[in-house]
């Protein structure tokens, strides 16, 4: 059994954002690993809800793909962040970066608000 959690709901697309304006484009295996990298392989990335996320970002134009030859030589699609997709991404940064600040006061003691 493992102990990597799956990734949170409504994080997915923020994380695969990130990624792809740190790294520049990447095929769908090169996200997922890099999210589980730093997450410190404590988040596992299920595939079959990756694709469908990569699908959804490109639909909405915050993202889009092209197709090319992995490092092992390997047809794959490769994905990058369009300037829609980087707008997207301060947004909803700004909207997490909020939402942890709201949680973190119901979670430390003595920090309660009136």
């Amino acid at each position: 059994m493992s102990d990597k959690k799956d990734v949170w709901q409504g994080t997915l697309a923020l994380m695969v954002l990130k990624t792809l304006d740190t790294l520049g484009p990447l095929h769908g295996y090169g996200i997922a690993r890099r999210i589980e990298q730093t997450s410190g392989d404590l988040l596992a990335v299920n595939y079959g809800t990756l694709y469908p996320a990569l699908l959804k970002l490109e639909q909405e134009g915050y993202i889009r793909s092209e197709w090319g030859v992995s490092d092992n030589n390997r047809r794959a699609k490769f994905y990058k962040l369009t300037r829609a997709g980087k707008k997207q991404l301060e947004r909803e940064a700004r909207e997490w970066e909020q939402t942890t600040s709201i949680l973190a006061r119901f979670l430390t003691p003595g920090e309660e608000r009136s």
